[in-house]
C-alpha cells in the first residue's frame, strides 16, 4: 500500500479541527468521516487532494457499489454508500473553499458523488425496524441471573435503559451523582455523560413494574454503601480482568472505572437475550419499545411533550417522526377495521369547507 500523502493528512487535520469546532461534530462522527476519506485515498492510490476531479468521483462511487461488507460478505447497503458518497462531497465541498485548492477544482465536482435518484430514495426509504415487546424485555431482565457483582451490574444496566430510553453510550459514561432515587430520576449532564448533540436530559424513570425498579434501586444501593463508592465513580463499572489459575485471563469483579464506548454494553445485552432464547435487540431498540409504550397512555398534547422531553427531544415531531411508527399487526387491524367506523356526515362536511372558503374569500 502507497504511504498517505503529507499534504492530504495535513489538509485532513485541518477538516477534522473543522467538524470538531464550527460543526460541533462528535469524536464518533468525526472517526467516521476519517474512515471514509482513507477509503476514497485507498482507491486513488493516495493521489494528491489537488488533484481531485470529478471523474475521480463517478469512478469511485462505480467502485464503491462493487463492494462487500466485511462481516456480511454482501453487497453494501444502499444506506451505507449514501452515507459514504456524503460525507465525501460535504469534504472536498469544504476542500473547494480552501486557499490552494480554489483554482483546482469547483464545488460542483463534488456533487458527482452521488446515487442515482431510484438508489438514494431506496437508501432513504424507512424500513420496519424489530422492535421487542416490554413483557419480552421485563422477561429477559427478570431472566437475568443476579448472583455476582457483574451479574447485578448487567441486569440493573438493562432495567435502566428501558425505563430511561437513554441512549447506550449515556448509560455508558453515567456516574453515581446523576440518579436520584428519591425523584427516581437520573441528570444525563452533558458535561460528564456523552448524549447525543451534548444535550443535557433530566430523565425521569417510566413505571414499568415495582420489580424492574427495585433492580436498579438495589444495584445504585450497593455502590453506594456496601462498595462505599463515591458520586464520581462510574454507575456501571467495567468488569475487570485478571490472569486466572489457568493462566487465562477472566473476570474477576468490578474495576472502579466506566467504559469508553458502548461496546461492551452491546455484548451485554447480546448475552443477555441469547440466554432466554428471545430474539436479540440491541439497545437503542429500547427507545422505540418505551415509546410504543408511552403511546397508550400519553393521550393529551402536554403528556406526549413531557415524554418527548423525557427523552431529549426538543420537539414532539421528532418523537413522532423517529420513534411513532404504528407497528405492521396494529396498522392491519387499523385498516381493516374503517368501515366499521361511523361515516362522516356529508351536510356538516360541506358546511365546513364553504365557511372556510368564505373565511378566505373575506367574505365574512
Amino acid at each position: 500500500m502507497n504511504k498517505r500523502h503529507a499534504g492530504n493528512t495535513r489538509i485532513k487535520r485541518d477538516y477534522f479541527d473543522y467538524l470538531k469546532g464550527p460543526r460541533r461534530q462528535s469524536e464518533k462522527s468525526i472517526d467516521a468521516a476519517a474512515k471514509v476519506l482513507a477509503r476514497f485515498e485507498d482507491y486513488t492510490r493516495n493521489k494528491d487532494f489537488r488533484t481531485f476531479r470529478k471523474e475521480q468521483a463517478t469512478g469511485f462511487v462505480g467502485h464503491l457499489q462493487k463492494q462487500v461488507g466485511q462481516r456480511t460478505g454482501k453487497p453494501l447497503s444502499r444506506a451505507t454508500l449514501l452515507s459514504t458518497l456524503k460525507a465525501l462531497e460535504a469534504f472536498f465541498t469544504w476542500l473547494s473553499q480552501q486557499q490552494g485548492f480554489k483554482s483546482r477544482f469547483s464545488y460542483l465536482d463534488a456533487e458527482y458523488f452521488a446515487l442515482s435518484r431510484k438508489e438514494t430514495a431506496i437508501a432513504q426509504a424507512p424500513r420496519a425496524r424489530p422492535i421487542p415487546s416490554i413483557e419480552q424485555i421485563r422477561h429477559v431482565i427478570l431472566s437475568m441471573p443476579s448472583a455476582t457483582d457483574i451479574e447485578k451490574r448487567d441486569r440493573a444496566l438493562l432495567a435502566l435503559a428501558i425505563m430511561s430510553g437513554a441512549r447506550a453510550d449515556a448509560l455508558a459514561s453515567l456516574r453515581l451523582k446523576h440518579v436520584d432515587l428519591p425523584a427516581n430520576s437520573i441528570q444525563q449532564d452533558a458535561r460528564d455523560v456523552r448524549t447525543k448533540f451534548s444535550k443535557t436530559i433530566e430523565t425521569t424513570l417510566v413505571p414499568l413494574g415495582d420489580d424492574i425498579l427495585a433492580i436498579f434501586r438495589s444495584w445504585v444501593e450497593q455502590l453506594r454503601h456496601d462498595l462505599l463508592w463515591g458520586p464520581d465513580d462510574p454507575l456501571f463499572p467495567k468488569t475487570r480482568v485478571a490472569c486466572g489459575a489457568g493462566r487465562r485471563f477472566e473476570a474477576s469483579g468490578l474495576e472502579r472505572a466506566g467504559w469508553r464506548n458502548s461496546a461492551a454494553i452491546r455484548a451485554i445485552f447480546r448475552k443477555a437475550f441469547a440466554a432466554t432464547g428471545v430474539p436479540y435487540h440491541h439497545p437503542h431498540s429500547f427507545r422505540h419499545a418505551l415509546t410504543r409504550y408511552a403511546d397508550a397512555f400519553c393521550v393529551t398534547k402536554e403528556e406526549q411533550k413531557a415524554f418527548s422531553q423525557n427523552l431529549g427531544h426538543s420537539s414532539i415531531v421528532t418523537t413522532a417522526t423517529c420513534y411513532g411508527e404504528v407497528p405492521a399487526e396494529r396498522r392491519r387491524e387499523l385498516i381493516r377495521n374503517l368501515h366499521k367506523k361511523p361515516a362522516a356526515d356529508n351536510a356538516k362536511l360541506a358546511r365546513a369547507l364553504a365557511l372556510i372558503e368564505s373565511l378566505e374569500a373575506g367574505r365574512v
